[in-house]
């Protein structure tokens, strides 16, 4: 079978693998849709510490099954369209032992820690897929994975309806999480310092956005919310200014979940914890949000068609990718589809 496999640092190339055996517990996929995630480029930079070489990528995974024993616990079948949790958890830990999977102490992700899926064929556990809603495109149905991330992000802020939720980045992540947060009855205010993303923003009915270049963000944040400032912040960009920023736009008695993953530490006044009484909250991967996210992708109340830029072939995603890595600004989310 063929897979996308980066053998080190800048050097992607489909390869030839052999066909994976699935053990005790797997199910054997043939893979349809994969999407091209921030991660991939990661590992493709050789940016991510977390990555070994040689790595098969690709974690947003929807596919049908193939091979599977009948007595799996979800009662899955052969033929069933599916999408792949992709983060594969220890089950003894504490985490694990209070539900929290993805805060699992020896967590592995596909496609940086161990294999991943843009592959023709590929297994894993059966407990950790989710049968796709008829109807689905191939090419929506991997793009419930990012969803998850952002929804796993509100859940973790509680947000409200009614609330104001300040989102640093208008990238995949911060933008789902704007939509959502639309769902939920609540107001976005979407920051980001590239103009042409926030002008997508716009372009998708979210009520409000700042560019901190020419724009005030206290004074913005302020004026949108009426003085009170955001009840919830959620930082979605891993850039150590928004990470700063996020305490100055925050409610007294708020709430600030950091989504995005910084590549260095970011020195914080503690003392504004203190005196806003705050709850700083880490929202890591997903867990448990992939029901929800299917269904709000089937019944469009989360437009991800508006996400897509693009769909490839397997055997065009590695030069794919390296484009995405050259010309990000060209790019939102693109999904490599395997006949």
């Amino acid at each position: 079978m063929k897979a996308v496999c980066i053998e080190k640092p800048w050097s992607i190339s489909l390869v030839e693998k052999e066909m994976p055996v699935p053990q005790k517990g797997e199910v054997l996929i043939r893979v349809k849709s994969v999407g091209i995630c921030g991660s991939d480029i990661g590992a493709y930079r050789g940016t991510n510490q977390l990555v070994s070489y040689p790595r098969i990528i690709g974690h947003e995974i929807a596919g049908e099954i193939v091979q599977i024993s009948s007595d799996n616990p979800k009662g899955l079948m052969i033929g069933d369209r599916v999408v792949v949790d992709p983060y594969l958890y220890c089950g003894h830990c504490y985490p694990c032992s209070i539900g929290r999977t993805n805060c699992c102490t020896d967590l592995k992700v596909l496609g940086v820690h161990v294999d991943g899926g843009m592959t023709e064929y590929f297994c894993h556990p059966a407990t950790m897929l989710t049968k796709i809603p008829d109807g689905m495109s191939w090419e929506m149905a991997p793009l419930s994975e990012p969803l998850t991330i952002a929804l796993h992000g509100l859940h973790r802020g509680q947000l409200n309806a009614g609330e104001h939720i300040v989102i640093f980045g208008a990238g995949p992540i911060g933008l789902l999480a704007a939509l959502a947060a639309l769902h939920y009855g609540a107001i976005p205010i979407v920051v980001d310092p590239v103009e042409d993303r926030l002008a997508m923003v716009r372009d998708l009915h979210i009520p409000y956005t700042i560019n901190p270049k020419v724009e005030s963000l206290v004074d913005k944040v302020m004026e949108y919310t009426e003085g009170r400032m955001a009840e919830m912040v959620m930082e979605a960009s891993g850039a150590n200014s928004a990470i700063r920023s996020s305490l100055d736009v925050v409610s007294h008695a708020g709430r600030v979940v950091l989504t995005g993953w910084p590549k260095h530490d970011t020195e914080l006044p503690t003392g504004v914890f203190t005196k806003k009484e705050l709850d700083i909250r880490g929202a890591r991967t997903s867990v448990g949000e992939f029901k929800e996210t299917l269904n709000l992708i089937a019944t469009g109340k989360v437009p991800m068609q508006t996400l897509l830029t693009k769909t490839v072939s397997l055997k065009d995603a590695p030069e794919t990718l390296v484009d995405i890595e050259a010309n990000p600004g060209s790019y939102m989310k693109v999904v490599v589809c395997i006949d």
